[in-house]
């Protein structure tokens, strides 16, 4: 039977990987939603929180143009590998946290492990042709979904039943699922390796270069700036739930469970119809807009409505995310060259990551002035990538097809 359920997948990459990212990002999806509520039992201020979050992401704008371009020369299939056994280690070191420091180290190896989405997205974007390609970049945002949907509760519960040391042993254990998962049902999925390319580990400079090329440029603005309105909002709001409130961990697993439902639905299952009907340029568009109302909305239910506001909020951030994210990819990996398709959406993830350094930092300082100005901060944010993404889709897109 075994034999069997890895001959079928290995018929069926994009099934694996699926499964792969799904158990990566269910490790993550047990630690963020406890993350900030843990990190003030160590002692740690709002403002070290967010750099706690954030030092994650800041591994990632490192290491995801790394994992990119090492792919695009050696493959994407020992990229992967390697990179889930990072991950492992440093859920094996979370589960012996005894101070920030610790705590630190292994935040900062996790963001090492996890930057890996970018050859997985240059994976999709080997096996899949243009025209089914926003779809199935739909397919990481639905496994990510699914990671929220089963993640938070289970890490809320773990920590308030077992402790802390277990959440990190359950996420270690599914880095190991993980890796013998990979490495029987993931081929290798480019032929030709990009070999005559001088390897080179200069984020910010290729960075630099891809920011000067039109199309690209928009596309990783508005991915900045989205991203780092989504994390204001992400690393705040078990704060705001908690404090404002009163809900307790379990609870604010549930919430972050329904965020995971709606992402697994909406980019698993819609985002192929709605790209059908409305295209990637409208779609990001209507993302903008969707982005700046939900975020706007979270922080301003009455305590009568609590329940009601805030699930409507999430819907609309939800969907938002559905509309942005694989349009945001597509078009980046119809624009970019072939040869150099991990880079580029590695340097995308990068900056994306660096979002998420700025966000919580941001975020954190923020609502440690007033728990409301995270959140309107983050939708006056949308309404500048709103007007990045309307000359992008009026004018440069319009005139480049």
């Amino acid at each position: 039977m075994v034999t069997y359920i890895f001959a079928f997948m290995k018929n069926s990459p994009l099934l694996a990987l699926f499964i792969t990212i799904f158990i990566d990002l269910l490790g993550f999806g047990l630690i963020i939603p406890i993350l900030p509520t843990f990190s003030k039992e160590l002692g740690a201020s709002d403002l070290q929180i967010g750099l706690i979050a954030g030092v994650y992401s800041l591994m990632n704008f490192i290491f995801a143009p790394l994992w990119g371009t090492l792919s695009d020369r050696i493959g994407r299939r020992p990229v992967i590998l390697f990179s889930i056994c990072i991950t492992g280690f440093a859920y094996l070191l979370f589960a012996n946290i005894n101070g920030l420091l610790i705590l630190l180290l292994s935040r900062v190896l996790a963001g090492i492990g996890s930057a890996n989405i970018s050859a997985a997205q240059a994976y999709i974007s080997d096996i899949t042709t243009p025209e089914n390609r926003a779809k199935n970049m739909g397919m990481i945002g639905a496994a990510f979904g699914l990671g929220f949907i089963f993640g938070p509760p289970v890490g809320g519960f773990l920590k308030s039943t077992y402790g802390i040391g277990m959440v990190g042993y359950v996420a270690a254990i599914l880095c190991i699922i993980n890796l013998v998962m990979a490495y029987f049902s993931l081929p290798e999925s480019i032929k030709e390796k990009n070999k005559s390319k001088k390897f080179t580990f200069k984020p910010i400079s290729e960075l630099a270069r891809e920011l000067r090329k039109p199309i690209i440029s928009e596309l990783f603005t508005i991915n900045f700036i989205f991203i780092a309105a989504f994390s204001m909002m992400q690393i705040t709001a078990a704060l705001l739930w908690r404090e404002q409130y009163g809900l307790d961990e379990k609870q604010i697993g549930y919430m972050f469970m329904y965020i995971g439902i709606l992402s697994a639905i909406i980019q698993g299952g819609l985002v192929g119809k709605l790209t059908k009907t409305f295209g990637e340029k409208k779609l990001l568009i209507y993302g903008n807009v969707l982005m700046m109302i939900g975020l706007a909305l979270i922080p301003f239910a009455p305590k009568e409505l609590f329940l009601v506001v805030e699930l409507v909020a999430l819907a609309i951030i939800a969907l938002a995310n559905g509309c942005l994210t694989p349009s945001i990819t597509s078009l980046l990996s119809q624009t970019a060259d072939k040869k150099e398709q991990g880079q580029v959406l590695g340097l995308n993830q990068s900056f994306g990551s660096l979002a998420r350094v700025v966000g919580p930092a941001v975020g954190g300082l923020l609502y440690g002035l007033n728990y409301h100005s995270p959140y309107l901060m983050a939708a006056a944010l949308m309404i500048i990538s709103l007007v990045v993404a309307n000359i992008l889709v009026t004018q440069k897109l319009r005139a480049n097809a």
